[in-house]
């Protein structure tokens, strides 16, 4: 019988130190955002919105990481603030397309700056050379990962 290897020293592992700079990012964002009276959810699905207008609950769920029940109370929150729309009912199936209304194209541009600011901050002991072989790794990491799910 094999043996499991074990994780060992956490700060060995790259799993690890990818949740800790996944949280000091959150952390970072969460204060970029508060100033705008944003939650990270609410800005991830107004920058989704910004570039792919007319995506659905579900769709957005999917690319900003929470379920449709949350996305269904930030979409409640951002359009109670008046910063996107939605029809009153879908115009085929049972989608509802949302969209940025002027205020919310205004308030994602004050964003997008206050949270590229705390990245690059983040970022910024690594050259710009090295900031893209990481994304580029870790992209290939996410390619790996869905093929082993097909």
């Amino acid at each position: 019988m094999e043996q499991a290897e074990q994780v060992g020293d956490l700060g060995l592992s790259v799993g690890y130190v990818l949740k800790q700079v996944h949280a000091s990012l959150r952390t970072a964002m969460d204060e970029a955002l508060r100033p705008l009276e944003l939650t990270v959810p609410q800005y991830a699905c107004l920058e989704l919105l910004g570039q792919n207008p007319g995506l659905s609950n579900s769709e957005l769920a999917r690319h900003a990481f929470v379920t449709r029940q949350s996305m269904n109370l930030v979409l409640r929150r951002l359009q109670e603030r008046g910063l996107l729309t939605r029809p009153e009912q879908a115009p085929q199936g049972r989608a509802l397309p949302t969209e940025l209304t002027r205020e919310g194209r205004a308030l994602l541009r004050k964003a997008s700056i206050e949270v590229r600011s705390a990245e690059k901050r983040l970022f910024s002991p690594l050259s710009p050379e090295q900031q893209r072989r990481i994304r580029e790794e870790l992209a290939a990491c996410l390619d790996s990962s869905a093929v082993e799910q097909d």
